[in-house]
């Protein structure tokens, strides 16, 4: 049914998004802070729908629906909001039993499963019927009504109804949020995105944690194909629709490597590339005002990886670097790529700028002393300077302008 399509019994109820949080309402005296983000990130991912006003009901946000704007719309937007541990899309009822049982018919009437039951809760204890027996009233005229089986312990559906001081809200079922923190309260950082499997997951586990984040990519086209860089925008556009908007620097890289092909010990190649892209990245990071470096990392999965390589490399970042998969295996990481939809696009095929000029055996127990005296033969801050001058910015919006959605 449309959603501005009467029910049964006149017009059709007015629609609101009922997002719950669980971590939020643990923050005490800050509660607000973080309420406040939730909403600015909502009005973000929902740009071009006119939401009505927001307000908190207890552990609750609620946000007034448009009746034109199609429940799964509303359902695929509010699934990206980081902060909302689970969500409904609601209709308001008055506080009227009657009412209440047209509205239960009417929406559940709209689901195809064929047993159901009743949950309650009141916010608001001064109605007059409690928990237990609006379940019982609403479930039997359901039942009465549409011939559906109550089942208590596996339903097709659930019809969910709070009861609060001004009105009751019901909805069919309760869809999972993204949970975690609103994106943007816990500040703002660079991801460093490869192409691969495991920097879309680091930068989706930072982004629900809070970090507000923009991407680098490093790549060496045209020595290679510009694969790794198609790859990488696609990447940080799907990542972009958890925040509404980013950039990704895209930064060339060959001339950095070739420069240490040139003048560095052949084992050194890899750790010397990774602390190059460090520097470059943290220069980065302080032009867009981010405060840590986020990377893919995941301690001995590949050579660079090792812990005294990965201790060497941290060493040329001038911020912290934040590493949330480091105690991750693959296979828990493909799943959550699966999950989050990215592995399909990461497995694509490219030429990743890691790959070129690698030696047969790389170093995996660096030292600094020998790092540093294999850089010392460098121009270090002309090397960074020019790969940071030389960087391309694309900007990333979700959802996208209007123009290129018709596109």
């Amino acid at each position: 049914m449309p959603p501005n399509e009467p029910h049964a019994g006149g017009a059709a109820p007015r629609r609101y998004l009922i997002g719950r949080y669980h971590e939020i309402a643990l923050k005490g005296r800050n509660q607000w802070r973080f309420v406040d983000q939730l909403k600015r990130n909502l009005r973000g991912v929902f740009a071009g729908v006119e939401l009505g006003a927001m307000r908190s009901e207890g552990p609750r946000l609620m946000v007034e629906l448009p009746l034109e704007t199609p429940d799964e719309l509303v359902a695929e937007r509010a699934a990206l909001v980081f902060g909302l541990q689970n969500f409904s899309i609601s209709r308001k009822v008055p506080l009227d039993v009657d009412a209440i049982k047209r509205v239960a018919v009417s929406e559940a009437r709209r689901h195809p499963g064929r047993s159901f039951e009743v949950r309650t809760r009141r916010a608001d204890k001064r109605f007059a019927l409690n928990s237990m027996e609006i379940d019982r009233i609403v479930g039997a005229e359901v039942a009465g009504e549409l011939g559906l089986k109550v089942d208590l312990t596996h339903p097709d559906f659930t019809i969910a109804i709070e009861v609060m001081t001004e009105a009751a809200y019901l909805a069919v079922g309760k869809q999972p949020g993204a949970g975690g923190l609103p994106v943007g309260i816990a500040g703002r950082g660079l991801a460093l995105l490869s192409g691969g499997i495991d920097s879309p997951v680091a930068a989706w586990r930072m982004m629900r944690r809070g970090l507000g984040l923009d991407f680098v990519h490093f790549h060496s086209h045209p020595l290679v194909s510009a694969a790794s860089r198609e790859k990488a925008a696609d990447l940080a556009a799907h990542l972009t629709r958890f925040e509404g908007r980013s950039t990704l620097m895209l930064v060339p890289f060959a001339e950095v490597q070739r420069e240490i092909v040139a003048g560095a010990l052949r084992p050194l190649r890899v750790v010397l590339y990774r602390r190059f892209m460090m520097r470059i990245a943290t220069a980065l990071a302080r032009h867009t005002g981010a405060s840590a470096l986020v990377t893919g990392e995941s301690l001995g999965q590949v050579a660079s990886q090792t812990l005294a390589n990965m201790t060497v490399i941290e060493q040329a970042a001038g911020m912290p670097v934040l590493r949330p998969l480091v105690g991750m295996d693959k296979n828990e990481i493909v799943d959550q790529a699966r999950a989050l939809g990215t592995f399909e696009t990461s497995i694509l095929p490219d030429q990743d700028c890691c790959s070129l000029f690698v030696p047969a055996h790389p170093e995996t127990r660096a030292t600094l002393a020998a790092v540093e005296q294999a850089e010392s033969g460098f121009e270090i801050d002309r090397m960074v300077d020019a790969a940071v001058a030389a960087s391309e910015k694309l900007r990333i919006q979700f959802p996208p302008p209007r123009a290129e959605q018709a596109a």
